[in-house]
């Protein structure tokens, strides 16, 4: 069972976003014109690992943005998995390692449509957030929940996950 909605969150949704274990490709120091390739060889060796059974998703493809998504940034992608990984697992010289979503209070929303649309979304949630009475913990999760090779881009569902400080 997948720790994200299975429907669509509203305008702004709080929710307690529980733990969760992760396999995910880990990479420091990217800028968003970075992203592109980042996303490209992260779900290449992502795919050639599930398709050889190294492990197996209970969910959506998911991003996790760590700093300042608009200058220099952290980011882990991969999948949530119902055991962590006990050992690192390389593909095609990438690493796939254990990892964890952030857990605890945050703010959602559902973007549907093409990721040009992500950035305009995430300000909305943002300021939303704030207005709130939140404060962003300096954290991003995109989850995919649809899959851009088979979804056309129009269709295209993210959610957005906004950790917060209450």
């Amino acid at each position: 069972m997948s720790v994200f909605s299975e429907e669509p969150y509203d305008a702004t949704t709080p929710l307690d976003l529980p733990p969760a274990a992760l396999a995910a490709i880990h990479r420091t120091g990217l800028r968003i014109d970075g992203l592109g390739s980042t996303f490209d060889l992260a779900f290449g060796a992502l795919g050639k690992a599930i398709a050889a059974g190294a492990f197996t998703p209970s969910g959506p493809a998911v991003a996790i943005y760590r700093g300042d998504p608009m200058d220099v940034f952290d980011l882990d992608v991969g999948f949530p998995v119902d055991e962590a990984l006990s050992a690192p697992l390389t593909v095609d010289d990438v690493e796939i390692e254990a990892a964890e979503l952030p857990s605890g209070p945050a703010v959602a929303t559902t973007v549907i449509g093409p990721y040009d649309g992500l950035g305009e979304a995430w300000g909305r949630l943002a300021g939303e957030s704030t207005a709130l009475g939140h404060s962003p913990a300096g954290v991003w999760i995109e989850v995919y929940v649809s899959d851009p090779s088979v979804t056309a881009a129009a269709e295209l569902r993210t959610d957005l996950i906004l950790p917060v400080q209450r």
